[in-house]
């Protein structure tokens, strides 16, 4: 992960954009670097992960054009050649095709990427700025407005702090320009339904998928893979070692009196053969990391928080212990496929609805949470199932085929992959457990413990009483949203919601969004 920050008029200082990046130095522990405009800044902070020497460091600039990315461009090189005959390049670094594709392309060259990025880009021969994320929303970037009225940019809402009264998350699949956002790409909005039938889909699904891993280990800097042994994780470990042809680095987290999935985690790695490492981590860990793991977020979503306490301790670890720069997740598969509460949708239409909006969402949930957890100890996420092209065929897919009528969730995904025997079928078939729950039962509930005992219920009725946007309804929900206004004071509308089950649904009419409290938690349909 990197830092990229923008600043469009000189109404603040080169101290105070320094100032700023310091905040996420985490990010871009290698190298920091601003360079002022003729009418404002650009700042970098580099993780070193392709092109690892100093000549992969930005701003990248041609004719006085200038650009500073958080990204990775799969398919770079092959664009690179292309551009070759035109252009010079003078580092190993995929983000420096961006200019020269700016050159080629204009606002048209967002469309043509197949990557996850967050970029601003200073046009000198218009003495203007651009910013674009990618369409997930995979890397993070932000925006406000400074006391002149100008708009900045940064990776993180912290960079920000106390110089825009409000902070807003940059929506993913569009650039601004010229003061407007414009949306160049919409991977969930369906017009017309494949008309595949299952088998083609499954094939389509297990290439697709494959060709999203292969893509992400290309990397200077050493890969590793977070396994919780569910199945989503445990397939992005099994097709990257199948790939690698060599043994690869995995790490699995939990409890040290209730952990659910280290058993599965450890039978799926000696199945692939991977050197495999388990932390273990106690109450006191829990509670220690909480307010540094709200400050990492910024976000006071219960779910989110909840299911980044294993997975920022986890990268922790993995920092502390390891060389590895690149961690590989297996986020975004249940948005795709559907989680335990999609069991009860009451349609097809439904379905689909319900995971366009979850996919829109998941720069807010899933995909924050695995960018900072990862970030703030300086390495890099990267998602296969967010991967483009496979995001937008599983959208495509008829909704009737993705509804749970198997008796097994994510039956297309498991069927998929069912006559590789890359894992065992007792992990491929295995039901789903939540990931905050699976890390420990006993975790949640220490959780909401600890809450219950900092507030008498007079205290809790009086704190949720002070907030008028998205009030706590848990004292587990009311320490949460007290440690984000600690951090991101006047900011809580970052988040649009609490990640919930969909109440509308018969079944999913619950105040806890914990997949427990579903009555089909442990088995799939009814």
């Amino acid at each position: 992960m990197c830092t990229v920050i923008g600043f469009t008029s000189k109404s603040r200082s080169e101290q105070d954009v320094w100032t700023c990046l310091e905040r996420t130095k985490s990010r871009g522990p290698d190298m920091t670097r601003v360079v002022e405009t003729p009418s404002g800044y650009l700042g970098f902070q580099r993780l070193a992960i392709m092109g690892l020497d100093e000549r992969g460091m930005q701003p990248f600039t041609l004719d006085g054009d200038m650009v500073v990315c958080n990204g990775e461009l799969y398919g770079w090189r092959k664009w690179r050649q292309q551009l070759e005959g035109k252009y010079s390049f003078h580092s190993e670094s995929d983000c420096e095709i961006l200019l020269p594709l700016y050159r080629e392309y204009g606002l048209g060259m967002f469309e043509k990427l197949d990557a996850e990025f967050a970029l601003i880009l200073y046009d000198g021969r218009e003495d203007s700025y651009l910013a674009a994320r990618d369409p997930i929303g995979i890397r993070p970037l932000f925006y406000g407005y400074d006391t002149d009225g100008s708009i900045v940019f940064a990776s993180e809402a912290k960079n920000l702090t106390g110089v825009c009264k409000e902070i807003f998350p940059f929506p993913p699949g569009h650039y601004y320009y010229r003061g407007a956002f414009v949306r160049y790409a919409d991977l969930t909005t369906v017009e017309e339904y494949s008309t595949d039938d299952l088998d083609t889909i499954c094939q389509k699904i297990h290439d697709k998928l494959i060709a999203a891993v292969e893509k992400r280990l290309d990397a200077d800097a050493p890969l590793g893979f977070l396994l919780s042994g569910g199945l989503d994780s445990s397939l992005v470990c099994a097709i990257a070692a199948k790939l690698l042809k060599k043994p690869i680095r995995t790490f699995a987290i939990g409890m040290d009196v209730d952990a659910i999935d280290l058993k599965y985690a450890r039978q799926a790695a000696e199945f692939i053969g991977s050197d495999h490492t388990e932390v273990i981590i106690t109450k006191d860990d829990v509670l220690k990391a909480l307010p540094e793991v709200v400050a990492a977020l910024g976000t006071w979503d219960i779910t989110t928080i909840r299911a980044s306490m294993g997975m920022y301790l986890c990268c922790k670890a993995i920092r502390e212990q390891t060389d590895v720069r690149v961690l590989l997740t297996g986020e975004i598969s249940d948005e795709l496929f559907g989680y335990k509460y999609t069991d009860f949708a009451p349609s097809a239409e439904a379905f689909q609805a319900e995971s366009k909006k979850r996919v829109d969402e998941l720069y807010m949930y899933d995909v924050l949470r695995a960018d900072r957890c990862i970030s703030v100890h300086s390495m890099e996420a990267r998602v296969p199932f967010g991967d483009l092209d496979f995001v937008k065929y599983v959208m495509s897919i008829d909704p009737e085929k993705k509804l749970n009528t198997y008796g097994k969730g994510k039956y297309l995904l498991r069927r998929a992959f069912e006559k590789d025997h890359i894992l065992p079928d007792e992990i491929l078939w295995r039901e789903k457990a939540a990931f905050s729950d699976a890390v420990g039962h006993s975790m949640v509930d220490d959780l909401k413990e600890y809450a219950a005992e900092h507030y008498t219920d007079r205290a809790f009725w009086k704190g949720c009483g002070r907030y008028s946007y998205r009030p706590p309804f848990t004292k587990e929900s009311l320490l949460y949203r007290e440690l984000f206004e600690r951090y991101y004071p006047g900011q809580a509308r970052m988040i649009a919601d609490f990640w919930m089950p969909n109440r509308a649904w018969e079944g999913c009419d619950v105040d806890d969004p914990s997949a427990r409290v579903l009555k089909n938690y442990g088995a799939s349909g009814f």
